[in-house]
């Protein structure tokens, strides 16, 4: 039996219509004769989706116990035994409860398909993992269910269910998708325009790059090498070169004029790693493309032309944008006699990809200055000096010989010539070949004396020494550059693999750089400089003057500093630029022509360093704007409801007691009066929370620490629990710690209150350890405990971290009363006074809260001079719930 077929509805939000478009799919496959069951499907309480259940065979979902509650899930025993040709299986990335066969849904779905059976299955586009940090940061909703993109895309087909946002929302507000007192509450986050605009955009630029996905496996699976002009996508080559952003902006502009498509700009770089391109102007060109909206990719092959042409073939490209040739004249001519250069190979074998040649400022002024001086000035001077003096020696060594021939003379000059490139290059080289063939003519070639030459066939000789002289000198001073550029090259890897290494190692990447940049570039100091808007001083002329960012080694005084601009212009030699605004200055030494490159390459790497510094920043203000956000919504949201409770109760109260002609009797007054109490109670514990959540995240709490007692707080954290509820079991010996006393019993009793709350009928115990003491250090100081501890349902490992953040309440119980900020308050205090809050499980089942604050060191005023003395027997009177141990012998913290 083959695999079965899986077929996706997808959907952008809740409510588009997933579920009620599968179900009308599975009446429309049972129709036709298919044997279709349900294996689960979920109605949310729509009327319209519940009515397409009927007529369709149910398999009775498997009730799952978990935490006191039972959970449904779909049976899949029973799936398999009834062996349906479909099934229908809704929520796609729902995640089964503990116990389940699978961990989640798409798992039993894959065993179905195994099976033979096919499935119809829903999900929504915020559950695709890639897609989870952008769909929170567009709804500021995070999501806890998620599945594979991989899962998803590997389905037989996929359905989008599209429905645009007017009407989405006109669903909502028409009661079809909630129930109507969450109808105002949903318009007014997730469902907001915005979002719903957003996540239907997501929705289909997801399923499109499935479709080019398939469509380019498609052409691979029957080598189909035209291109389909399925969508406009614009390929750019780029050299390196500094025309490189003509190129970009020119193909953006080709892109505008139709209705969508994409950019990609390509790099070919060498095949045998000798790179001439400016790092800097790539990666000026990298910046870009990406602010354009499109994307940049490097290839390596040995013929830039042809590596162009497959990648433009590889992404189905419709236009490649190339410039016209930097050469000069006669390099153009020559290179046209050799086959053309890039851009008109590019053009003569594009095939049906649209070619635009785009001329630039550089066109046809050459690749740059002469290259001879890249062997330098000492070894091309050599080379012209031994051109002259060596065929001079060779013919009189060939003197000697006096049956000598025009071969032999030949032979042994085309020796010179070949020596005078290997020192001096090229033109040397020419020179040695031009001189050797005179001297072969006067003193070699009948009649000898004279540079006349009778026989043709000498003549012929002469013009073959030549030529081959002129080759083999081209050819081994080709093969000389790229020896030293290939070695220049590898020592400029190594030197960029360092640069990587310690930066990454370093606290501080740019001042990191620049070391190694003096230690590179062997100079005595290294600056960054930022070109900023200067208010003028006091001589009040504002405008703009370059402000050092960074420094490392010696520096001139000239140089200025942070809070000083510098003196004068940032130029010279040893000035590199890392963008419009930024420049690297090295100082100490001018460097030569060879090093431009790897300096180059350094102000590259501190570009990329401070933009990762600005990225660093900017995540860190949209994530405490995020935070922010969520925290205006959720105090909206208890404002609304939670806190609406207990002002509903003692409006109630009061208004019964208010009422004109009603007399209570006493109990019954009590009663009131006490609900009054109890609301009013409730009321300030929630906008206590609320304020003192409000004061941690915008890091306003200041603790004012001094020794304290675990028994001074403990009393007054406690209140308002019946007695017998709590025990607290701790040793009369606990050190002193360092805490803010009003701060500690918020800690406490919010920790407190969250076990009775979470674990009722439990035994809790607040316990300290022999001695107070922690396991744990902070600053090399020892550490105080406190355990207060529960034998509840507990709360699995994978959800602790979620536990402590703000408005969260485990199983989200709607009945629960606070807002879900009780644990965030403590751990945001423990950590404010410099401890930690930790939950560990119970042994036997539960829940242990761990408090650790570090031990005092300061003397009190109370005469004990630092001995922890028995906890006092007052205390111990007022708190009949209080069970203290057996005291010991005082110790001093």
């Amino acid at each position: 039996m083959g695999r079965g077929t899986l077929r996706i509805f997808l959907g952008a939000a809740p409510g588009v219509g997933k579920t009620y478009d599968m179900l009308e799919e599975a009446h429309r496959l049972g129709k036709r004769g298919e044997d279709v069951v349900v294996a689960f499907a979920m109605d949310h309480g729509r009327s319209d989706t519940r009515a397409l259940l009927d007529g369709l065979e149910v398999i009775p979902p498997r009730l799952l116990p978990y935490r006191g509650t039972e959970f449904e899930e779909m049976d899949l025993d029973a799936v398999f035994a009834r062996a349906p040709a479909t099934a229908v299986v809704d929520e796609y990335a729902h995640s089964n409860i503990p116990g389940s066969r699978h961990a989640k849904r798409w798992e039993d779905i894959d065993e179905l398909l195994d099976a033979g059976i096919n499935v119809l299955s829903t999900v929504n586009i915020q559950h695709l993992a890639s897609l989870g940090d952008v769909v929170n940061a567009i709804t500021d909703v995070r999501q806890a269910e998620t599945v594979p993109d991989d899962v998803v895309r590997r389905a037989d087909q996929i359905h989008l269910v599209d429905i645009s946002p007017e009407a989405l929302r006109q669903r909502l507000g028409d009661g079809k998708i909630y129930a109507a007192d969450k109808i105002d509450a949903a318009l007014s986050n997730y469902f907001r325009l915005g979002n719903l605009t957003a996540l239907r955009e997501l929705a289909l630029l997801w399923l499109a790059d499935r479709v080019d996905e398939g469509l380019a496996r498609y052409r691979a699976e029957n080598d189909i090498q035209a291109t389909w002009p399925a969508r406009e996508r614009i390929v750019v080559g780029l050299t390196g070169g500094p025309e490189g952003e003509v190129l970009i902006r020119r193909g953006a502009r080709i892109l505008n004029r139709v209705n969508g498509g994409d950019l990609l700009a390509v790099h070919v770089r060498a095949a045998d790693g000798v790179a001439s391109e400016s790092p800097q102007a790539l990666e000026a060109q990298r910046r870009l493309i990406q602010d354009l909206g499109g994307s940049y990719h490097v290839v390596s092959g040995e013929d830039p032309a042809s590596a162009l042409l497959d990648f433009a073939r590889s992404v189905n490209a419709t236009r490649i944008v190339v410039g016209i040739s930097r050469r000069g004249k006669l390099a153009g001519l020559l290179g046209s006699v050799l086959g053309g250069g890039i851009g008109t190979r590019v053009v003569r074998d594009s095939g049906d990809i649209d070619v635009h040649m785009v001329s630039h400022p550089l066109g046809g002024r050459g690749t740059g200055p002469r290259r001879q001086r890249e062997l330098g000035r000492v070894r091309v001077a050599a080379g012209f000096v031994l051109a002259g003096v060596l065929p001079v020696l060779l013919q009189l060594l060939l003197g000697l010989n006096p049956h000598q021939n025009v071969a032999t003379a030949v032979l042994v000059q085309l020796t010179g010539s070949v020596t005078v490139a290997l020192i001096g290059g090229l033109w040397p080289a020419i020179l040695a070949a031009l001189w050797s063939s005179l001297l072969v003519n006067y003193f070699s070639t009948p009649p000898v004396g004279t540079l006349t030459v009778n026989d043709p066939q000498n003549v012929l000789a002469l013009l073959v020494f030549l030529g081959v002289s002129a080759a083999v000198a081209i050819v081994v001073d080709r093969s000389a550059r790229r020896s030293k550029e290939a070695a220049l090259a590898r020592a400029e890897a190594t030197t960029l693999g360092d640069l990587t290494r310690g930066a990454a190692g370093s606290e501080d990447a740019v001042k990191g750089l620049l070391e190694q940049a003096m230690g590179v570039f062997q100079v005595r100091g290294a600056a960054l400089f930022s070109l900023a808007e200067d208010d003028g001083g006091p001589r009040g002329r504002p405008g703009k003057s370059w402000r050092r960012l960074a420094v490392a080694g010696d520096i001139p005084p000239r140089s200025g500093d942070a809070d000083r601009p510098a003196s004068g212009d940032i130029s010279g030699e040893n000035v590199e630029d890392v963008d419009a605004s930024t420049r690297l200055v090295l100082f100490g030494r001018v460097l030569p022509a060879s090093d431009r490159r790897l300096l180059g390459a350094f102000g590259v790497h501190l570009a990329a360093q401070l933009e990762r510094q600005q990225l660093a920043a900017s995540r860190r203000e949209v994530l405490r704007l995020a935070e922010s956000n969520t925290m205006r919504t959720s105090i909206l949201r208890a404002v609304s409801h939670d806190l609406r409770t207990p002002l509903a109760g003692i409006k109630l109260a009061v208004g019964s007691l208010l009422q004109a002609g009603v007399r209570y009797a006493p109990e019954e007054q009590h009663e009131l009066l006490q609900a009054i109490d109890e609301c009013s109670d409730r009321l300030d514990l929630l906008v206590g929370n609320l304020l003192d959540m409000s004061r941690i995240t915008s890091e306003s709490v200041n603790p004012l620490l001094r020794p304290v007692r675990w028994y001074e707080v403990i009393p007054a954290a406690l209140h308002g629990l019946p007695a017998g509820l709590v025990r607290v079991e701790i040793p009369p010996n606990m050190p002193e710690i360092d805490a803010d006393p009003g701060m500690l019993e918020r800690v406490i009793a919010n920790i407190t209150e969250n076990a009775v709350k979470y674990a009722p009928g439990s035994d809790i115990v607040l316990a300290g350890t022999a001695g107070g003491l922690s396991s744990a250090t902070f600053a090399g100081r020892p550490a105080g405990e406190l355990r207060i501890i529960d034998h509840g349902q507990g709360v699995p490992v994978e959800r602790v971290i979620e536990m402590f953040r703000p408005f969260q309440r485990l199983d989200d119980i709607p009945q629960a009363s606070g807002v879900g900020l009780g644990l965030a308050v403590a751990k945001g205090f423990t950590e404010a006074m410099g401890g930690t809050l930790t939950a560990e499980p119970t042994p036997g089942g539960g829940l242990t809260m761990v408090i650790r604050l570090p031990l005092s060191t300061g003397a009190r005023d109370d005469g004990s001079h630092g001995q922890a003395p028995l906890v006092p027997q007052s205390f111990l009177a007022r708190q009949t719930h209080v069970r203290p141990l057996q005291p010991s012998k005082p110790e001093t913290p």
